[in-house]
């Protein structure tokens, strides 16, 4: 037996002092001592309460006020960790931020990839309103045909006047088919369109060139004429080559400068068509010649072309 066995007197070791937590003061006035509170003797658990002990004594807990509260996370210094609802913000923020990028993007590279034309863009703008002009009047003969051809499929579908009105359409058909194929006279407003050589002769090219200017500016009749009064009907099927010295030859037929082209259609969007910077006038005068254009009220194309023979085409039935 040990002495401390035999200081007690009991044979048994001395129970050592209990340790108790450090406990902070209650600031209330009318507060218990904490030391005259003893860990060691048990409160009986009123109801409601539960009391969980271990060997040394137990701790009173009370559940009602446990379950009421709900469970608090631990002071850590940790911030809490993002739910599914920042979770979602944040993927949302992301995708956001990723269109807008693109977007930027596509912007840039249009920027960059758009170009303006430069002819256009060197065009004066007295020379962009002629243009514009000439379209709008472009479209408004277009309108027009529309609006003619509607009335004819109306009338031949009126009934009683259907064979009458089928009769004056064809009459119509067959005298504007004549007159683009050269074999009837025509006469409206028009233009006289003169080329006089300088330096040097008017090419082929150059008329070919007004020619065309003048269909795609709404020309209907033309005819082409030479110093010596002779003239050749201008159609679809016409072709032009140099000749010797200043001479044109038109379907076979010599012409010599200067050359005189008589045209019926709107004046004034043929003569914007013929004045387009860079066009033919531009060029005549680029070689040494002039080209005049003289408006006419009463235009004549009176020349005439031989009806072409066909030999293998036929009508579709």
């Amino acid at each position: 037996m040990s002495d401390e066995h035999r200081e007690t007197g009991t044979g048994w070791p001395q129970p050592a002092e209990p340790v108790r937590p450090a406990v902070e003061p209650d600031p209330r006035p009318d507060a218990p001592d904490p030391d005259e509170l003893s860990p060691l003797v048990p409160v009986e658990p009123p109801e409601g309460r539960a009391v969980e002990a271990g060997d040394d004594g137990g701790e009173t807990v009370n559940l009602a006020e446990v379950a009421s509260s709900g469970a608090r996370p631990a002071e850590s210094g940790e911030p809490p960790s993002a739910g599914p609802s920042g979770r979602k913000v944040s993927s949302a923020g992301v995708m956001i931020a990723a269109l807008l990028a693109l977007l930027g993007f596509t912007l840039v590279v249009q920027l960059k990839t758009t170009s303006t034309d430069p002819t256009l863009a060197a065009t004066r703008q007295e020379d962009l309103v002629r243009i514009f002009s000439d379209l709008d009047s472009r479209e408004k003969r277009l309108q027009q045909d529309i609006e003619g051809l509607e009335d004819s499929q109306r009338q031949l579908r009126s009934g009683e006047q259907g064979r009458q009105a089928a009769l004056e359409e064809a009459t119509k058909r067959a005298d504007e088919l004549g007159i683009l194929a050269g074999t009837l006279p025509a006469r409206g407003p028009g233009l006289a369109v003169r080329f006089e050589p300088g330096g040097k002769p008017i090419r082929a090219d150059r008329v070919l060139d007004a020619v065309q200017e003048l269909r795609g500016a709404g020309a209907e009749a033309m005819q082409i004429s030479g110093g010596d009064r002779a003239s050749a009907r201008i159609i679809a099927s016409t072709y032009f080559l140099d000749g010797s010295g200043d001479a044109l030859v038109v379907d076979g037929r010599t012409l010599t400068g200067p050359f005189t082209i008589t045209v019926i259609g709107d004046p004034e969007t043929m003569r914007t068509a013929l004045n387009i910077p860079g066009g033919v006038a531009a060029s005549v005068r680029g070689d040494g010649g002039n080209v005049s254009v003289e408006d006419r009220e009463v235009a004549e194309v009176s020349a005439l072309h031989a009806p072409l023979k066909l030999e293998h085409a036929r009508p579709v039935s």
